[in-house]
C-alpha cells in the first residue's frame, strides 16, 4: 500500500530557524477528517499558547489537566496559567509515571475526579505526558459521559511523533498491552519540543525508534537524513533538527490517518516493529523495556521476516539493525524463551485465528501489512536474535 505524498513538507522548505524563531510561531501539520479535522501545532517554548489555541479551537467549559509526577512538577503550573489566562476554570490531577498506571484501575480514579472537578459535556481533559497519560486521558475522554473533547499535549518524543496523532486510545489489560481502547481524535495537539529537555535519556532514546520506523515503512529518503545525523539526533537540544524530523513524522502519520482512520487497511503499516515489540514489554514485565525498546527489537525481527518472506535485501537489512545500534537502542532481548513470546503474541490485537500478523518491508521506505510468519521460522528468528 503506498502513502500519498504530501504536497508540502514544511521541514524541507523552511531555512534554519533559530532557537528564538522557533519560539515566535508555530509549525501546523493538519490531520484531516472531515468535521473532525485538527491541527498539530509545534514548537519550542510555546506551552503559554495552549489557553489561547483552546480557545481557537471552540473549547469552552471547566477543564481537568491529567498529568504525571514527573511531568506535572516541570510543567502543570505553566499549562494551567495558560488556561486560566484564557478563561478556563482548571483542576489538575497528577498520576504515578509509568506504564503500570495504563490501567483500569487508574480509569476509574479519573472517572471520579471528572465529577469532583464537574466536568459535563461542554468541558474537555488536557493530556499533559508522554504516551501513557496521553493514551489512559484519551480513553477516559472517550468514554466519561460517552466522550467529551480532549487536547494531547505530548512531552516525550515517542508521544509527539506517534501516539499524540490519530485517536488511539486506550489502556493494558494483564494479558497483554492495549487491549481495551477507541478511537477518539483530540481536538488539537501541541508538541513544545523544549518538554524534551527534561526527558530521561533512557525514554528519549525510545522515541527515536519510532521515528525510525517512519523511514522504514514510508520514506527512504527520511530514513537517510535520519543515517546521516546521528549525533544530532542524540542530542534532545538540537532544537531545528528535532522540528524538522517531528514535523515529517506527524506529516506521514497524518496523512496515514486521513486515509484509513481506524485501521481497516493503510493504517495497519504503523504496526511495523509492534508486534514482537508489545510481546517483549509484556514478557519482559511492563516499564521493564519501554516501548520504544520494545519496537526496535521488533523491528529487527521484522528486518530479518522481511529478508525471508519479502525479499528485502541483506545490505538495507543491515542498514536497519546498525541505525538502531547508532541510536543506543536494543536489537535482542537475550534471557526470554520463545514460548513466552509466543504466548503474549496470541493474544495481541493484530492476532487473527492465532496467527499474528506482520508488517514486512520489501525495500526501505516500502511496506505491506497483513503477513504472516511460519511458526518455525518465527520461531527460528527469534532464537537467531
Amino acid at each position: 500500500m503506498a502513502l500519498k505524498t504530501p504536497g508540502h513538507s514544511f521541514w524541507l522548505t523552511c531555512p534554519p530557524a533559530s532557537l528564538y524563531t522557533l519560539r515566535a510561531m508555530l509549525y501546523d501539520v493538519p490531520v484531516n477528517l472531515g468535521e473532525r479535522s485538527y491541527g498539530i501545532h509545534i514548537g519550542a517554548g510555546v506551552l503559554d499558547r495552549l489557553g489561547g489555541l483552546c480557545a481557537e479551537a471552540d473549547l469552552k467549559g471547566k477543564c481537568l489537566v491529567i498529568t504525571d509526577e514527573n511531568v506535572g512538577g516541570h510543567y502543570a503550573k505553566t499549562v494551567l496559567e495558560s488556561l486560566e489566562t484564557a478563561g478556563y476554570s482548571v483542576c489538575l490531577a497528577t498520576l504515578p509515571a509509568g506504564e503500570q498506571t495504563k490501567s483500569g484501575d487508574q480509569v476509574f480514579e479519573l472517572y471520579s475526579r471528572c465529577i469532583e472537578s464537574g466536568l459535563d459535556r461542554h468541558s474537555f481533559i488536557v493530556a499533559l505526558g508522554g504516551g501513557v497519560i496521553g493514551d489512559l486521558a484519551g480513553y477516559v475522554a472517550a468514554t466519561y459521559l460517552r466522550g467529551i473533547p480532549f487536547v494531547q499535549v505530548p512531552t516525550s518524543l515517542l508521544a509527539m511523533v506517534d501516539s499524540s496523532v490519530g485517536g488511539k486510545t486506550g489502556i493494558n489489560l494483564p494479558e497483554g498491552k492495549n487491549l481495551v481502547g477507541a478511537f477518539y481524535q483530540p481536538r488539537l495537539v501541541l508538541a513544545d519540543l523544549q518538554t524534551l529537555s527534561t526527558l530521561a535519556d533512557r525514554e528519549y532514546r525510545a522515541g527515536l525508534a519510532e521515528v525510525v520506523k517512519y523511514g522504514i515503512i514510508h520514506d527512504a529518503p527520511f530514513f537517510q537524513m535520519l543515517e546521516e545525523n546521528i549525533a544530532g539526533l542524540l542530542n534532545a537540544g538540537n532544537v531545528e533538527l528535532l522540528a524538522k524530523v517531528v514535523g515529517r513524522c506527524c506529516e506521514i502519520k497524518a496523512d496515514v490517518v486521513a486515509q484509513d482512520e481506524h485501521e481497516g487497511g493503510l493504517r495497519a503499516i504503523l504496526n511495523f516493529g509492534h508486534t514482537v515489540g508489545h510481546a517483549v514489554e509484556k514478557v519482559a514485565g511492563y516499564g521493564e523495556i519501554v516501548h520504544g525498546e520494545g519496537v526496535s527489537i521488533g523491528s529487527v525481527f521484522a528486518a530479518r521476516a522481511s529478508v525471508e518472506l519479502s525479499g528485502l535485501s541483506m545490505e538495507e537489512c543491515q542498514r536497519i539493525e546498525k541505525i538502531f545500534m547508532a541510536l543506543e537502542l536494543p536489537v535482542n532481548a537475550r534471557g526470554y524463551k520463545w514460548t513466552d513470546l509466543r504466548a503474549a503474541l496470541a493474544v495481541d490485537k493484530k492476532t487473527i485465528a492465532g496467527m499474528p500478523k506482520f508488517v514486512l518491508v520489501p525495500e526501505i521506505g516500502k511496506s505491506t501489512i497483513g503477513n504472516e510468519i511460519p511458526e518455525p521460522l518465527m520461531e527460528q528468528l527469534w532464537n537467531d536474535l
